[in-house]
């Protein structure tokens, strides 16, 4: 298997013709529901160049940010905006943050990138205080067109999407879940990304909800640290 070191080497080509809007996305939805409280303390993996935060700042959630980039470029910008940012690979970096020091963590669109995703989560649950906020999302492999997919035979890589070249890892909103529980989160809610259209909500109603799976491209998670 390959280390998470030389992973990072194999994708970065990948990573560098990544149009600059990758790297500069707020998560609005997932600021929304932060509390506003100016005294907390957030931390994100995966900070590109630190829209998220910025966001997080300016609408009270939190009177520091600190941020984790993998890419100086990104890192840089998101110096500008945020508390703190470090550079480097959050499966080899060794952080000195202390037990309990943070109320929130973000993982948007990270967990899939890493070499062991329920490790690296495992071991930064520590940082979270008891009853702090998990606000994480990734692709969903199990939605209806990639089982398509699949039917046909196909798996073809691409620049963005669930098929995404530097993707190690793949999730179902069941495994992503359960990865959460065993670092120790307990699920508040689980779901998509982008809010169902009218025609697909019918479809979960009318089936319980039992193949939202099919129709979730994102899965969004929001889980308290046990």
């Amino acid at each position: 298997m390959r280390t998470s070191v030389e992973s990072a080497g194999i994708f970065s080509g990948f990573y560098a013709i990544k149009p600059a809007s990758y790297f500069s996305k707020a998560r609005a939805d997932f600021v929304d529901r932060l509390p506003r409280d100016p005294s907390a303390a957030i931390l994100e993996i995966g900070c590109g160049t630190g829209a998220t935060g910025a966001l997080a700042l300016s609408e009270g959630c939190c009177g520091r940010y600190v941020g984790v980039e993998l890419f100086e470029t990104a890192a840089t910008e998101a110096r500008e905006v945020l508390t703190e940012v470090i550079t480097g690979n959050v499966e080899t970096l060794a952080f000195d943050f202390h037990p309990a020091e943070f109320d929130a963590i973000i993982l948007s669109e990270v967990l899939e990138h890493l070499v062991e995703p329920g490790e690296v989560l495992k071991s930064l649950s520590r940082f979270v205080r008891p009853g702090g906020l998990l606000l994480a999302s990734s692709p969903n492999i199990s939605h209806w067109r990639v089982i398509r997919e699949l039917v046909m035979g196909r798996f073809t890589l691409a620049d963005q999407g669930v098929f995404d070249r530097t993707h190690l890892r793949w999730f179902t909103p069941e495994t992503f879940s359960a990865m959460a529980e065993a670092a120790g989160f307990d699920v508040d809610e689980l779901g998509p990304v982008t809010a169902f259209s009218p025609r697909t909500e019918i479809i979960s109603k009318l089936t319980g909800g039992r193949f939202d799976h099919l129709f979730m491209t994102q899965i969004a998670m929001i889980a308290r640290k046990r």
